[in-house]
């Protein structure tokens, strides 16, 4: 058989029908650079996300109100670290260490979800967490296990199942709260007005200034615009806070029978803006309690290394 090198143009003809009939790009397969660095970019971010998200729920372990609710949210905590370990494993098989990943956090080169930024006041905040920005995160996640790249799709499929049920003791947390006395449902409420708005920036700029949307939409790498996921939770979202007696803080929030969706009133980007540039309530705090665990758990990771170097020096005698 005649072998010959295709030319990069063809290599990109042809990679682009593979993701146009829909097959999986795997980890050893050809891929532009450009398709590769967009990967590394939204799931480092993703895993990023996902551990960073531990902090404002951790913080209430040790303060829920009962056993019951102390044993599902260091569940749920646990959760998410294993999705976070999930997301860095896959975005290794880009060719990418898991160090430069956290170096990378760590010197403000990669982002992690703005929503993570804002404090938890009140343990309604997690349930309105567990509710709101998991079940966000299932809107989004939902999309992403049909991905072109094989190894984030899959992990997507049991992240979403752990997700829902994130999601669902969030919605009970807040449903106890909403039917019970007056100071409860009162806190509910302020803890829906305080998270509604950044949990709908989540989701991402509008579609025409993103500056990755339409690349990672070709590719892709996203099957959804940002514009279509915001609007799916919205939907989604309305009849479950009625059915709790609260109200979205959205004076411009109103059903469109022509549209067949809600319309709702426009985000605060500038807000969006000074979050995800580092100046959100808390920025400074995430990221330093970051890096503080991982400059004292660099000892088990040299110890770690230390053994399986004597294994493979034992191994070679």
């Amino acid at each position: 058989m005649t072998k010959f090198k295709l030319n990069q143009a063809e290599l990109e003809t042809a990679f682009q029908a593979r993701i146009d009939s829909e097959q999986k790009i795997e980890p050893k397969d050809w891929m532009p650079e450009g398709y590769r660095k967009n990967l590394i970019r939204q799931m480092s971010q993703h895993a990023h996300s996902e551990v960073i998200g531990m902090q404002p729920e951790g913080n209430w372990i040790l303060r829920a109100p009962t056993l019951r609710r102390k044993i599902v949210l260091l569940a749920k905590v646990q959760d998410e670290g294993g999705h976070g370990l999930y997301l860095y494993s896959a975005t290794e098989t880009l060719g990418i260490t898991r160090e430069e990943l956290i170096d990378a956090l760590h010197e403000g080169r990669a982002k992690y979800a703005s929503i993570f930024n804002y404090p938890s006041l009140t343990w309604a905040d997690i349930g309105t967490i567990g509710w709101l920005v998991d079940g966000a995160a299932i809107v989004n996640q939902i999309s992403l296990q049909r991905t072109s790249y094989g190894p984030y799709a899959r992990s997507m499929v049991r992240i979403c199942k752990e997700e829902s049920f994130h999601q669902r003791q969030g919605y009970e947390a807040l449903m106890v709260m909403a039917q019970g006395s007056s100071e409860q449902k009162q806190m509910a409420q302020d803890s829906l007005n305080r998270w509604w708005w950044p949990v709908l920036m989540m989701f991402g700029p509008h579609d025409s200034e993103s500056a990755n949307s339409a690349k990672s939409m070709k590719w892709k790498i996203k099957r959804k615009s940002n514009d279509e996921l915001r609007q799916a939770f919205i939907d989604q979202t309305i009849p479950q806070v009625e059915f709790l007696g609260l109200t979205v803080p959205d004076p411009d929030l109103k059903w469109n029978e022509a549209r067949g969706h809600y319309d709702f009133g426009e985000i605060d980007w500038a807000e969006f803006e000074r979050v995800i540039s580092g100046n959100g309530p808390c920025n400074r705090q995430r990221l330093e309690l970051h890096q503080r665990v991982d400059r004292e758990g660099q000892w088990v990771r040299d110890a770690l290394s230390a053994y399986e170097s004597k294994k493979r020096a034992r191994k070679a005698a």
